[in-house]
């Protein structure tokens, strides 16, 4: 029986690439048992995707991820890493980078955009001489909404093709919506953003439409921008946890703010100017449910400090791979800061040292400072 492989792979463009796909028709026997080591390593002109030169062109894709349904005669769609000419990892794999599967980390990327009516064309409902000001549409509904229709058949092309989307909903500014993917795995999770971000393009290719991921296009009025807020845990947040620990993780996270800044999108200064719920983007903050402040710590955490963090830096476009490893890297860190302080604090009598030189906290000191 012959079908339709849609392979797709992340093109060289920077600072964000671009999705890119072809479509090789195979002859299976029985397509219904169809599984990745089945699919083939495929070709493609380098050159004409800002990963190669015209003289040694040829670049390949080797297919890392299925997405398929019951129904054999749908499309099957393959997520493709990029070798170069020597079928070797390419410079543009971001993917690569993020190193072997874990699963104990857990990732959920809140995917706000945009719609325009055309390409390069304005924002869907923007096209009007009267809208009406920011407030109604988030989680809106009637006769001022538009582009829902994209949303819903978005969400019902993830649940077919087996990707966790958790859920969608109109956003705060005209034209825009967002949508909730969630994994266990820092490739699992980024592969499925990226392909769920390809399935919203397809479906507003078909109405002439323009999925618009720029973190700020409207920068006139008072319109919020489009962010990619970061959910994330790993086995010891969520099973140990402790104020103590949680503490490193927020200093950890303190301490590499420019790391961060770097992999999370480009032209979010745009966005992050601590207006429209976002923290400036040269501060770090943290605070509980706190929307303004670089990381929000959910309420339930306060109960026993264990749980989840959400980043509510990165940007709408940003490379979740790259997301995932800044992310995980800094924990690992944290982690490591933890261990270094237990050592210290177990080496050292804290109570003894405060009793002999009369040691204060922070919070004392600044009650005395304004007391005075």
């Amino acid at each position: 029986m012959k079908i339709k492989i849609e392979y797709v792979w992340l093109d060289g463009y920077t600072p964000e690439p671009n999705l890119r796909s072809k479509i090789k028709i195979v002859d299976y026997v029985n397509p219904s048992k169809l599984i990745l080591e089945d699919i083939p390593n495929w070709g493609f002109d380098g050159s004409s995707t800002k990963q190669a030169e015209g003289n040694f062109s040829d670049c390949y894709l080797k297919p890392i991820r299925l997405y398929r349904t019951s129904n054999v005669s749908d499309t099957v769609y393959v997520l493709c890493e990029v070798l170069d000419g020597d079928n070797k990892i390419h410079e543009s794999n971001t993917r690569a980078l993020v190193g072997d599967e874990d699963t104990d980390f857990w990732f959920g990327f809140e995917q706000e955009y945009f719609i325009r009516s055309g390409h390069n064309k304005p924002i869907l409902g923007f096209n009007d001489s009267i809208v009406d000001p920011q407030g109604k549409y988030y989680c809106g509904v009637g006769g001022n909404m538009v582009g829902r229709n994209i949303s819903e058949q978005h969400l019902d092309m993830c649940l077919k093709y087996d990707i966790n989307i958790e859920g969608t909903n109109a956003e705060v500014a005209l034209g825009q919506w967002e949508y909730q993917i969630f994994e266990k795995g820092k490739l699992k999770s980024s592969d499925d953003l990226w392909m769920s971000r390809y399935f919203l393009f397809k479906i507003a290719e078909k109405y002439g439409y323009q999925i618009e991921l720029h973190p700020k296009p409207i920068v006139n009025g008072e319109w919020n921008g489009s962010g990619m807020h970061t959910n994330f845990s790993n086995k010891k947040m969520r099973e140990v946890g402790g104020e103590e620990y949680f503490n490193s993780i927020f200093k950890s996270f303190a301490t590499r703010t420019k790391e961060h800044i770097d992999n999370y999108g480009s032209d979010n200064h745009l966005r992050l100017t601590g207006k429209f719920e976002t923290q400036s983007i040269d501060r770090f903050s943290w605070g509980f449910s706190d929307r303004g402040a670089s990381i929000r710590v959910p309420k339930i955490v306060s109960e026993n400090w264990t749980g989840y963090l959400e980043d509510r830096r990165p940007a709408s476009h940003a490379d979740p791979y790259k997301i995932v490893k800044v992310i995980s890297d800094t924990l690992n860190f944290a982690d490591e800061l933890y261990k270094t302080l237990q050592m210290m604090y177990n080496d050292i009598k804290i109570e003894e040292i405060e009793n002999k030189y009369g040691t204060i906290t922070n919070e004392e000191l600044l009650k005395d400072y304004k007391e005075e």
